[in-house]
């Protein structure tokens, strides 16, 4: 339990740095959403940073996979059953992720290949545009995900149950943002204040449980009452 504790403490933070990295600090700072040329111009002229940014977005996503084995370990004392389901919500986030990266891949090889064509500028666009898309489709999934982890950690004996509450008003958050995001048609007019409450909703919700796991993880003697329970649940169901 401790193990698992650290890793997952260590992956939210690592997931944190690479996610705000790539897509704050590298994708948001190229992309012009009403200019495909000056788009094409930005990724072409810094076409290494946007190669990290690639490259940080992948490690996200390997963190994200870590998350969703060492979590369904911690979860599944309280239960087996939603803990698979809140595995099943972050896998298919995953996925989607996973699937979005390859369009940015494609926007890599389209710069630096064909960079000089005008028609690159748009190809380059569709293919953002299909990355955010299916990014968004995959943080719905993740919403879910949260909402029953939150729910876990409020049925757990051991994590605070505030956090659990926060789980689950941040999964709201990405609710907000993303159903918005597909469907309502003057989203980018209010794109800062959609963003907003997902970014402040998730960082407070995800930041408390990766604070708790991380000092979980490390403190002494944190697991030792579930572990007992465990072993005690064990003899019953061998007896």
């Amino acid at each position: 339990m401790k193990t698992n504790a650290k890793i997952s403490g260590f992956a939210y933070v690592m997931i944190f740095i690479t996610g705000f990295y790539a897509n704050f600090s590298i994708l948001s700072s190229l992309v012009e959403i009403d200019n495909p040329t000056k788009t094409l111009l930005n990724i072409s002229s810094n076409l290494n940073v946007f190669r990290n940014g690639l490259l940080s977005f992948l490690l996200m996503l390997v963190f994200d996979i870590v998350l969703i084995v060492t979590l369904f370990k911690l979860t599944s004392t309280v239960s087996r059953t939603w803990s698979y389901v809140a595995s099943g919500f972050r896998m298919l986030h995953a996925l989607f992720f996973g699937i979005a990266l390859l369009k940015l891949y494609e926007v890599f090889n389209v710069v630096h290949n064909n960079h000089f064509f005008k028609e690159s500028s748009y190809a380059v666009m569709d293919l953002l545009s299909n990355f955010d898309e299916l990014w968004t489709i995959g943080l719905l999934f993740f919403g879910f995900h949260l909402l029953v982890l939150g729910y876990l950690t409020i049925k757990s004996n051991h994590i605070p149950k505030l956090i659990g509450v926060l789980l689950i008003i941040a999964s709201f958050g990405y609710f907000v943002d993303c159903l918005a995001k597909l469907s309502y048609a003057e989203y980018d007019n209010y794109k800062e204040h959609f963003e907003s409450v997902v970014i402040i909703t998730g960082v407070i919700g995800e930041m408390s449980f990766t604070i708790w796991l991380l000092v979980a993880g490390f403190s002494k003697g944190k697991f030792s009452l579930i572990n007992k329970d465990l072993e005690l649940t064990s003899d019953l169901e061998k007896s």
